[in-house]
């Protein structure tokens, strides 16, 4: 746990350019004075465009965020590790410094083909499903440590 009392999470998926970096803005959005969020990937890379135009469009901006990798984080301490994607759960299952390992894999909106409109929707989508996982699994924890 944190200095400030709030549990540490971080989000780890592959590249650390949409899902992890969703993940960490909506925990912070929604819960942020329970929890301090963080992300990082197997791989940096940069943060998918498509991501921070879906999380503005529900007032949540990530756009100063950047790609980190995991190497950034090994010496610090986590309450909670999630995967959010099922490479980054083959490639690192174990964190050092993790004390609770929580996995939900969503699909890799990044990997979807087609029409600006058509990757947006998928984006919406996959925000929409990591916003309803992050409700009830960290709404939850929230509630019953107010």
């Amino acid at each position: 746990m944190a200095e400030n009392g709030k549990k540490r999470v971080i989000f780890i998926c592959t590249h650390n350019s949409a899902r992890s970096q969703m993940a960490e803005g909506l925990l912070r959005a929604l819960y942020g004075d329970k929890f301090e969020a963080f992300s990082a990937g197997t791989v940096a890379t940069q943060v998918n465009p498509f991501a921070i135009a879906v999380m503005k469009e529900i007032g949540i901006d990530i756009s100063h965020h950047r790609s980190k990798t995991i190497d950034e984080f090994r010496d610090q301490s986590f309450d909670y590790v999630v995967t959010v994607c099922d490479h980054a759960k083959e490639t690192c299952p174990y964190f050092p410094n993790g004390k609770i390992m929580l996995h939900k894999g969503f699909v890799d909106p990044s990997s979807v083909e087609g029409s600006e409109q058509e990757k947006l929707k998928v984006f919406r989508k996959v925000r929409d499903e990591i916003k309803a996982w992050i409700e009830e699994t960290f709404g939850n924890m929230a509630a019953k440590n107010p």
